[in-house]
């Protein structure tokens, strides 16, 4: 039988969502399909379904244009097809559409604003109890962070102990019961879970897409990690079969989001049972099933996947050595020729592991280098909790010195003209940066000089160049007018770590 609906109007880059009564025999997750096509005068778009339990299938479009679309829904999951129509409004305020990479090196929203990542890390947060998920929210909510890194599965490591809220899929979890913080391994086998990995929980998926939501109206990104190896349930090794049911669920479920990024992975290099063809086809995967081209990216442990690879939209690097973590920044921008963003450069904290316990100072010094350079720094904290409620896994409140500091960077990174930076030569000293364009039109320059405290920094410039120089106390977060200069000429400076110049021609 096929009926027709006006579905009524959904914003442009909203989500226009249609439930349906469909079969319930046999297995709903793998025996059926469901899959809606839409038209605008622009263009075609197909949007796969999915199983939302107790008899209801569900299908998600968001459009990328304004004006009208029809749509028809059809598929084994329903008898006959459904055929409709609804309005695309123009956007509200603060939606600007999904991000997109831009310039080759950078980003932007699709209404063309330029968007600077300035991301953390939770990896868990999505697993916790709903008071301390409301207490995440709050604390990004006044944070200067627009990007937020977190797992599908729920992750078993240290300090994630305890049972996550919900489970994936249909079925009962191993017994961690006697797992503590002193006898924990990665080593140690868990045989008795018993899951059917084809049937998933969907209310698990609907506390992901919750919080998806929930950060959609904060502004904020959801950089959604698909995979890890941290795992005890045997999510990271289900088999062929079963992993190209999750991506297709994942893709069909949660790509209608105009904040969703697909991160691959959390260090797929730890993921033993996994192959680069499985990873590449996984994307395969993605890139066919997700109509909207959301960003795609591979983060690693000890060694970087083939960021060069056509469905890799950005680079997603983890370094944690002292040098080549962010000094590396712009060799890597063209060695891939595309965006980089170091999503882990350690933590701030105070934990007895190696990636999570420097200073604020040094985070800071690790985010003024790396933006410097043209790349997207991350940040995540590990102080140490007498419950183990840490950032950089579970949410809740932020304790560290950083997040007010990457907050004023943000202020300085805002008055760059066009909010794009990469490296210049032209100074000395410390790492020097210049909006990104083609050429050097020396309008602008904001020089970071990290360890060395110099007393004062000498500059020679050429014709009738005037600039007006400002001294930026990083730590200190203070903006001082060191006057108007041109010439041969040299400018005080106080002596101490963490310092920047900005020149701005006049």
């Amino acid at each position: 039988m096929e009926y027709k609906v006006d579905a009524g109007a959904v914003e442009r880059w909203g989500v226009f969502e249609i439930t349906l009564n469909g079969k319930t025999g046999g297995n709903p997750f793998t025996d059926y399909d469901i899959r809606g096509t839409f038209k605008h005068k622009n263009h075609t778009a197909e949007a796969g379904g999915f199983y939302d339990g107790d008899g209801v299938y569900k299908v998600r479009f968001m459009p990328s244009f304004e004006g009208r679309y029809s749509f028809t829904i059809d598929g084994t999951a329903i008898d006959g097809a459904v055929e409709g129509g609804f309005d695309s409004l123009p956007p509200a305020p603060g939606n600007r559409g999904p991000v997109r990479v831009s310039d080759g090196f950078h980003f932007s929203y699709e209404d063309g604003t330029p968007y600077i990542p300035l991301g953390t890390t939770c990896y868990a947060w999505a697993h916790q109890k709903d008071e301390l998920q409301e207490e995440t929210l709050e604390s990004l909510k006044n944070s200067p962070f627009n990007k937020i890194r977190f797992c599908v599965f729920p992750k078993h490591y240290i300090y994630n102990l305890h049972e996550p809220a919900s489970y994936p899929y249909v079925g009962t979890p191993c017994d961690r019961s006697g797992v503590t913080a002193e006898n924990f391994s990665h080593e140690t086998k868990f045989p008795d879970n018993d899951w059917d990995f084809s049937r998933f929980n969907t209310d698990h998926f609907r506390r992901i897409e919750k919080r998806i939501i929930d950060l959609m109206g904060l502004g904020i990104e959801a950089d959604v990690i698909m995979m890890h190896p941290y795992d005890c349930w045997g999510f990271s090794d289900m088999g062929a079969e079963a992993d190209d049911l999750y991506w297709n669920y994942a893709v069909n479920r949660f790509s209608a989001y105009r904040n969703i990024w697909w991160s691959f992975a959390n260090e797929f290099d730890l993921m033993g049972s996994k192959t680069v063809s499985d990873w590449e086809r996984y994307a395969s995967i993605v890139c066919s099933r997700d109509p909207y081209n959301h960003l795609r990216s591979i983060h690693n442990c000890a060694y970087f996947y083939d960021h060069s690879r056509p469905w890799v939209t950005h680079c997603s690097v983890q370094r944690q050595d002292i040098r080549m973590i962010v000094e590396y920044t712009d060799i890597w921008r063209e060695q891939y020729r595309k965006p980089v963003v170091l999503d882990e450069i350690c933590y701030e904290g105070n934990i007895p592991y190696g990636w999570g316990n420097i200073s604020a100072r040094e985070l800071i010094r690790r985010f003024w280098e790396s933006v410097c350079r043209g790349g997207y720094p991350g940040h995540g904290e590990t102080y140490a909790h007498p419950e183990d409620i840490l950032w950089w896994s579970h949410g809740g409140k932020l304790h560290g010195e950083s997040p007010a500091r990457i907050a004023f960077l943000k202020r300085v990174l805002d008055e760059v003209p066009g909010r794009r930076l990469r490296v210049t030569h032209r100074w000395s000293d410390g790492v020097a940066a210049m909006p990104d364009r083609f050429i050097d039109s020396g309008d602008f320059y904001l020089i970071y000089l990290g360890l060395k405290r110099p007393v004062s920094k000498r500059f020679r410039t050429s014709g009738d160049e005037r600039y007006k120089i400002e001294i930026i106390d990083t730590w200190n977060m203070t903006i001082s007018d060191a006057g108007v200069h041109s010439g041969d000429f040299e400018i005080g400076l106080p002596g101490r770590e963490y310092m920047a110049v900005r020149m701005v021609r006049q």
